[in-house]
């Protein structure tokens, strides 16, 4: 039996739009927006400098249907590279890129095999002894199991499965070609290359079954190094299992604790924590960064009561750090001790206090703020996680009074 290696990714996007980055001002939007083909080329230059002897995509290798054909023809370039170095690609269609989505092509080098979406296809490498089984998605919802289809294991060879799927289900991912485990070794397959999730994971290790996450983080929910798998392999067994990192932008989100702070602390502690984030990068790779500001403090009205401006702090602290340090949002989550007293009156002290729990004051609030978040959504986008625009979105309106409630509170005592 030969030995050989290969590469396995998934996830590529290629080309994803950014999606509200671009009102962030003071980032990176030019190196961002190009950060997944930056990437690609990384994999492609990856797999030539390491010889390896073929490369798999595990769906989603574009993000829906081509803006324009730029896209086409720059992974028709890429590759060409592969081709030139005798590298076949085998390229499975996942939700994003399903048959019904991309209409476009472009012819592809020779070297590259796209697995149909009508039924499981089986490729044969016959110098290797390997046989790579797959299915491309026919459409973006697929919610059967793709898995009982699959061909028997071919006989004396090593034998790869291919599917995008969230297995029994990962949280942040639709359960798409939902299977177990179990499934996947029934097959009796060597390995199993898998997509859909973005996160490097190894669900199970008989046989090999790897997430390789995607190769490039493109928001803040995708955090961390990211890259793909290179897998070693002989006589038949998985003798070694290489995750490189393949980014060229990386996303972190990080916590100033704020316990017993007062206002004019908090810089310092924004400074400290970057200075801390920009001397662990061992990557040297540009860091956008989304800090929340944690921990009880009397301070607590004061800070969220200046929420917006502490972005610009931080961005302005960032850059005095590193021109590749930027600060994408600071999220303002610190809580009032439980404590606290405030001078302002039993009367009104009581009124703010209930305000959070007035579902009166929840409904007459609603009602008039609706249209006003609907404007705000349309201009900054859908609200992200974290949020008080997501509790608006979502209707809670106690949430949005109760964050009002201890900003109004520090107005009244002269706590800012």
């Amino acid at each position: 039996m030969t030995d050989f290696r290969f590469l396995h990714a998934a996830d590529i996007h290629l080309d994803s739009p950014l999606h509200g980055l671009s009102r962030y001002e003071g980032l990176p939007v030019d190196e961002v927006r190009g950060a997944t083909r930056a990437a690609f080329d990384n994999l492609v230059q990856r797999a030539i400098e390491e010889s390896v002897d073929f490369v798999l995509i595990a769906g989603d290798l574009f993000d829906g249907e081509w803006r324009d054909m730029g896209t086409g023809l720059y992974f028709a370039r890429a590759m060409g590279r592969l081709d030139q170095a005798g590298i076949p690609v085998f390229i499975l269609s996942g939700n994003h890129d399903a048959a019904s989505v991309v209409t476009r092509t472009v012819p592809w080098a020779q070297n590259v095999r796209q697995f149909g979406s009508r039924r499981p296809e089986t490729h044969f490498l016959p110098d290797l002894g390997v046989a790579i089984h797959g299915q491309s998605f026919s459409r973006p919802a697929i919610t059967e199991n793709l898995v009982p289809a699959y061909p028997a294991a071919a006989l004396h060879a090593f034998n790869i499965g291919m599917l995008h799927t969230a297995l029994a289900g990962r949280a942040g991912h639709p359960d798409y070609a939902p299977c177990s485990v179990d499934d996947l070794r029934a097959k009796g397959y060597d390995y199993w290359a898998l997509g859909h999730v973005h996160d490097f994971e190894i669900p199970c290790t008989d046989p090999y079954t790897v997430f390789p996450g995607n190769i490039q983080g493109r928001t803040i929910r995708e955090t961390g190094a990211k890259g793909a798998v290179i897998v070693s392999v002989s006589d038949r067994a998985v003798t070694s299992l290489e995750r490189v990192d393949l980014d060229v932008v990386r996303w972190i989100r990080a916590e100033v604790d704020c316990s017993g702070a007062h206002p004019g602390d908090v810089a310092q502690r924004i400074r400290t924590v970057l200075t801390r984030l920009h001397g662990e990068n061992g990557s040297g790779l540009p860091l956008i960064v989304r800090i929340s500001l944690v921990g009880p403090t009397h301070a607590a009205g004061a800070l969220h009561d200046r929420a917006a401006a502490w972005r610009d702090d931080a961005r302005a602290i960032a850059t005095s750090i590193s021109p590749d340090l930027h600060v994408e949002k600071v999220k303002v989550a610190v809580s009032e001790p439980t404590s606290t007293e405030h001078f302002i009156g039993d009367d009104l002290s009581a009124l703010i206090e209930q305000a959070g729990c007035d579902p009166g004051l929840s409904q007459i609030l609603g009602a008039e703020l609706e249209k006003f978040m609907l404007a705000v959504q349309s201009n900054l986008g859908p609200p992200e996680e974290g949020e008080l625009r997501l509790s608006a979105a979502h209707g809670d309106w106690p949430a949005v009074l109760r964050t009002a409630a201890i900003a109004l509170r520090s107005r009244l005592t002269g706590e800012v």
